[in-house]
């Protein structure tokens, strides 16, 4: 009996040891199985890149008054779902100089799914973002920044970047301006990637100007993440 207990014991711990290995790759911003990920660009040059998850939604239009006036150049994450039914938002992001960068279909947790989900979840997007007259090189970025084993595949088979960030100021949701814009300030460094979510979020639109006009002020400018990623 005492030798079957310790070995439930010892299953158990490996069974839990196992499943927090998996959730630490599921959820690391640096690190996937397969091909190449993106977090951060490793430069002592002053450049960095804003990019925007989701939508796009009716909120668009304001977004890029706000990028315009800041004359600034964003990379937005799109959801194919959403650029399928506003596809004139699609066209305006690129209208305004702006680059588009994969962010699924359907905004899904891309973990334990199939190699068949992975394809129509990217596919069908890259499709929407092309009918958006994007010409320019798509990276990938999973929704909530989740892989295992079948999406970092099928990008590598495909040679697709996998785009992460380094600063992440209103993730968490609920912040102000104020703390967005400090976070921003705060933990931005050469190479970085600042991801925000404008589509939705009224404070974190409102901080893009502060965080621009304050970086620019330390010596930075801002560059889409292609272009991040050639240097």
């Amino acid at each position: 009996m005492r030798k079957w207990l310790i070995s439930v014991a010892v299953g158990i711990v490996v069974v839990l040891a196992v499943a927090a290995g998996l959730y630490v790759l599921m959820n690391s911003r640096t690190y996937q199985v397969a091909g190449r990920l993106v977090d951060r660009v490793d430069t002592d040059e002053k450049v960095v890149a804003l990019t925007f998850d989701d939508g796009p939604t009716a909120r668009t239009p304001e977004v890029l008054r706000v990028l315009g006036e800041s004359r600034v150049p964003a990379t937005f994450y799109l959801v194919g779902e959403d650029l399928a039914a506003h596809p004139e938002y699609g066209a305006a992001i690129v209208g305004a100089g702006h680059e588009l960068g994969n962010h699924t279909y359907s905004h899904r947790r891309m973990v334990l799914v199939s190699g068949d989900t992975v394809r129509d979840e990217v596919e069908r997007t890259d499709t929407e973002i092309r009918r958006a007259g994007y010409q320019g090189p798509i990276t990938f970025r999973p929704p909530y920044g989740k892989k295992l084993w079948a999406l970092p595949r099928y990008l590598a088979d495909h040679d697709r970047t996998t785009v992460t960030w380094d600063v992440e100021p209103d993730s968490a949701g609920g912040a102000s301006r104020e703390a967005i814009v400090g976070d921003a300030m705060g933990k931005t460094r050469p190479g970085s990637i600042i991801l925000l979510h404008v589509m939705y979020g009224a404070e974190s639109l409102a901080a893009v100007p502060e965080i621009v006009n304050g970086l620019r002020a330390k010596g930075y400018r801002f560059v889409t993440v292609s272009e991040l990623l050639a240097r």
